[in-house]
């Protein structure tokens, strides 16, 4: 039986990746760091939601139980206040800025309160959607700088392979796993962060619609106090 004599390859990813190119390996660590960022946005904004949704349920409950309005204020303007909360201390301001003023007429303050509302509501969109950018860049340039990476590996590998004569198996197919390697990580970090952006974006989407609902709501009643103050 004739032996063997093929050299043994390791194709384990540590040795793929200590054999790259150094613009190679590059890419895969500036991969699996935008990954890494990618799961800590996640997890951050996966807590935000929660919280944000929590807070928005415990305060519904509380407006709609029965309590007067200035009560109401009084207990949520003496701790800073955000979302659904923080949407109605800016209109209840604006709302007792205008009769603890001694105002004579009425005319505009429905508008002013509309406005301070639309202004609330942008500001938490805007918070929500801190960071989601990234995600966007992520998912759309990771499978690219990954390619790049390939395509680097692809050329140095070919230059090696001419260097040497060689075009067994055993020396084209490291390199090759070595380029690859790069498009790997790429789509590692872009998919979660696609699928993520896409998630977070229907979540910031929900919330604006639902801080819009209370806003038209709330904006209904002080308007009907507003015509009985007229």
């Amino acid at each position: 039986m004739t032996p063997d004599l093929t050299p043994s390859v390791d194709m384990s990813l540590l040795t793929l990746f200590l054999q790259a190119h150094w613009v190679v390996k590059s890419v895969m660590i500036g991969l699996i760091c935008a990954s890494i960022w990618v799961w800590a946005i996640a997890i951050d904004k996966w807590l935000l939601f929660r919280r944000t949704r929590a807070a928005c349920d415990q305060f519904e409950q509380a407006f709609w139980s029965g309590q007067s309005l200035e009560e109401l204020y009084r207990t949520l303007s003496a701790r800073p206040a955000d979302s659904m909360a923080g949407l109605f201390v800016a209109a209840m301001r604006e709302w007792k800025r205008t009769f603890e003023g001694g105002a004579r007429s009425f005319a505009g303050l429905q508008q002013r309160i509309d406005r301070v509302m639309d202004v609330s509501i942008s500001r938490e969109v805007e918070r929500l959607e801190s960071k989601l950018l990234v995600l966007a860049t992520v998912g759309s340039a990771g499978p690219f700088i990954g390619l790049f990476g390939t395509v680097w590996g692809i050329m140095t590998s070919f230059q090696s392979i001419a260097a040497s004569k060689n075009t067994s198996l055993a020396v084209v197919a490291p390199g090759i796993a070595e380029a690859l390697f790069a498009t790997a990580m790429g789509l590692i970090a872009a998919i979660p962060a696609t699928i993520f952006y896409n998630k977070f974006t229907s979540e910031v989407n929900k919330q604006a619609a639902r801080l819009e609902g209370f806003a038209d709501e709330f904006s209904a009643i002080l308007s009907r106090q507003i015509d009985e103050n007229a």
